[in-house]
Formats: structure tokens, sequence, C-alpha cells
């Protein structure tokens, strides 16, 4: 048997990609099969996300195991198999690259074909250039800006001669009275 997921994106309409991928691959295949056809590098945390037909989030396959205060099992990609948690046509999946943004893949099995095997996982259809794999949030700024200037600390018209002398007191450093046992504060 072999599944064949359809792959779109919301962010680029031509976007295409057909998986096929034999059942009892694990969930870490598919993973890399996608990268692979995207050409995205493989060092960034990702999941998937079993869906409703509303795309509503369902069970997560994860990356790496993590801790999880959810309703759901933690699952881990390398030790999932594709069988065990998807069986029928139609299973909508979100496969989240971009998990600082929160962008996804949106993942449909359109087609189960039986009497038939797939040794490794085949990008079978490639269709438009992917999103970026990392975007920017345009809310936050990669490299801070600062801006220190002689203002930073107050107010640019400060005069030196504006101290209050008093507050100050005289101080003289040269003073041995300044380290002795017994402190007059």
């Amino acid at each position: 048997m072999v599944y064949k997921f359809t792959i779109l994106s919301d962010e680029i309409d031509n976007f295409v990609r057909v998986i096929a991928i034999d059942p009892e691959a694990t969930f870490f295949d598919l993973h890399n099969s996608i990268l692979d056809s995207v050409n995205f590098e493989k060092n960034q945390m990702t999941s998937f996300f079993l869906c409703s037909d509303d795309w509503e989030k369902g069970q997560e396959v994860t990356l790496v195991e993590m801790e999880s205060s959810s309703e759901y099992d933690n699952l881990v990609m390398d030790r999932t198999k594709l069988e065990d948690l998807i069986s029928d046509e139609n299973q909508k999946l979100l496969y989240v690259f971009d998990i600082m943004s929160d962008r996804a893949f949106f993942m449909e099995l359109t087609e189960i074909v039986p009497r038939k095997n797939q040794d490794k996982p085949i990008c079978v259809r490639s269709e438009g250039n992917p999103p970026e794999q990392i975007k920017a949030d345009e809310g936050l700024s990669v490299t801070p800006k600062t801006n220190l200037d002689e203002n930073f600390y107050g107010d640019e018209d400060y005069e030196l001669d504006e101290l209050d002398k008093e507050g100050f007191g005289e101080m003289n450093f040269d003073d041995s009275s300044l380290f002795s046992e017994d402190p007059k504060f």
C-alpha cells in the first residue's frame, strides 16, 4: 500500500507537492521527504498535527520528545508510524515548519494505493516555489537599535554648574578618616 499526501501552502497560490510514502514509514521519514521536496534546512523544530475536517489541531507528533500537559499523548516522529495514526483518505494534517511564526503546510491524504509498495518516500509532483522557511516577524527587530548619545541619561540642557553642591558634600579622598574602624555615617 502507498499513501499519497498532497501538500499546499496558504502563502503561495501555485505551490503543490505530492509525496508518495509507505504507510509503515515514520512521521520522521515524511518530515524528511517534505523538507527535501522544498529544499528546507533540517535544523528547525517542526511538528505534525492531525486535524479535523475544519483544520482544528488535534494530536501532535513532535520532532523531539517534549514535556506536554495536553490531553494528547506525547508522540515523536521517529517512533510513530504513519499507519498508527492515519488510515483514512482525506485525513488532514498540518506540518508546522516555522514554529515561532506558526507557519505550516496544509496536508491531506488524497489517495491510498492498494497492492503497491514504496521502498522510500518520493515527491511525485512538484509545482511552484515554496515559501521562505523562516520568516522574520515585521514587528520584531532582529538587531536591537540603540541610541546612546549624550541625551541618553537625561536632559540635553544639563549644566554641570546646576548641581546642588550641598547634596554631595565635600569629599577628600586623601583623608584617612574614610577608612577608620569607627565610621561616622
